[in-house]
């Protein structure tokens, strides 16, 4: 797919991302979207610019074009339980 049949598929697209603080102080962030979609920052900033990099890498991938142009959630959310 060329770059602007690309970018015309995900424009305003929302992805999915997770975003966590390790222990050592970095921010490190999934795409559950696609496999093996991850990156990490110093700052939650830096972290968002990593993962959408990651993700435009991804896009590259045709299985994951196919991915996005059948993704329409409707509503996402993230939750977590304490056992």
């Amino acid at each position: 797919m060329s770059k602007s049949k690309l970018k015309a598929l995900i424009k305003g697209k929302s992805f999915p991302i997770i975003l966590e603080k390790e222990e050592s102080g970095l921010y490190v962030v999934e795409c559950p979207l696609f496999s093996g979609c991850y990156s990490q920052g110093k700052t939650i900033d830096e972290s968002l610019k990593n993962i959408r990099e990651v993700i435009e890498l991804c896009l590259e991938e045709k299985y994951n074009q196919e991915v996005v142009s059948d993704y329409f959630p409707k509503e996402f959310s993230f939750h977590t339980v304490t056992i």
